[in-house]
């Protein structure tokens, strides 16, 4: 099966991960304008009302830069559904993002709902879900998605457990459409393993948080190019499901990071924001960060992967 057409023509085949409180507009549009699949989580935009006027800033700024740039690689726009019983805006901003014929749903946490899948297919928009198990790949398949995001371990956010090289094999021998990987991909060499492994394109979140476009603190950053690997935390006392966490900032909330307790799914709750504070002081990222040691911007970054991608592509062909 062919890849999505609004997935063919990227500049570098990665889509960025939508991240909370981290993908506001700015980042989005640096993304998209770097060539690669800009995305931002729909509940970043606070109230409500807002993500219409995110759209809209999106949509104006990206035409006008398409008209500037007319032989320019522009990639498009994602936006992340969080699909939970406590995601009381869930309704409204299904509805507000098929208004604006975004091209791209990310959902989450549970298989989106057949409604949603054909109001976005009724336009010519794909739907991509997250999953961290052959379970979850199986349910979102049957619910009609057009892609699957395979969450590996390592991954920032609310990771799985599994090697990538298990979860690739086994969801390739069962579905032949658009696979994305997640999980501690922060160069370009590990694009191309990610393709090498039956994956068809990188999905990136951590690496764009030590950007200059992101919408994260000045600590955040730092402490994202300071980190190793052994310094990521893997809990769900945050959010109720289990994720990634930097060690420095689980010690800056006064927490022991060895001896964290254990929470229940139940204590995820999206209607009050209290999911969202949870990113904002305790800071998710993946395995990767011991890859990162500069904040650049992100057209820098997008040139210097795409230049990675193709020294190692060379490195194997030479071999």
């Amino acid at each position: 099966m062919a890849l999505p057409k609004v997935l063919q023509h990227l500049a570098l085949p990665v889509v960025a991960s939508p991240m909370f409180i981290v993908s506001y507009p700015e980042l989005v549009l640096a993304q998209c304008k770097a060539g690669i699949v800009g995305a931002f989580p729909a509940l970043n935009a606070r109230p409500a009302e807002m993500l219409g006027d995110w759209l809209v800033q999106i949509e104006e700024n990206l035409a006008a830069h398409r008209a500037q740039h007319p032989d320019a690689i522009v990639g498009p726009l994602a936006v992340n559904q969080i699909v939970h019983v406590s995601n009381a805006r869930l309704e409204h901003d299904i509805k507000v993002c098929v208004e604006h014929k975004v091209p791209i749903f990310i959902t989450s946490l549970r298989a989106p709902p057949k409604e949603m899948v054909d109001a976005v297919h009724s336009y010519g928009g794909i739907v991509l879900h997250d999953v961290i198990s052959i379970r979850h790949a199986e349910k979102a398949l049957e619910a009609g998605v057009d892609g699957l995001i395979l969450v590996a371990a390592g991954a920032g956010g609310h990771a799985g457990m599994l090697s990538p090289f298990a979860l690739v094999g086994e969801v390739r021998r069962m579905f032949d459409g658009a696979i994305i990987l997640s999980g501690a991909i922060a160069n370009g060499g590990s694009i191309l393993a990610a393709q090498a492994m039956g994956a068809d394109l990188a999905y990136m979140g951590t690496r764009f948080i030590a950007t200059r476009e992101a919408h994260a603190t000045d600590n955040y950053k730092k402490a994202i190019v300071d980190a190793q690997a052994a310094d990521i935390i893997y809990t769900n006392l945050f959010t109720g499901v289990h994720g990634n966490y930097i060690r420095e900032s689980i010690v800056s909330a006064g927490l022991d990071p060895n001896n964290l307790p254990d929470s229940s799914k139940h204590a995820m709750n999206f209607s009050d924001g209290s999911s969202a504070k949870a990113w904002k002081d305790v800071w998710g990222a993946g395995q990767g960060v011991g890859l990162t040691n500069d904040v650049p911007s992100v057209a820098e970054l997008v040139a210097r992967l795409k230049d990675e991608y193709e020294t190692a592509r060379q490195r194997l062909i030479a071999r």
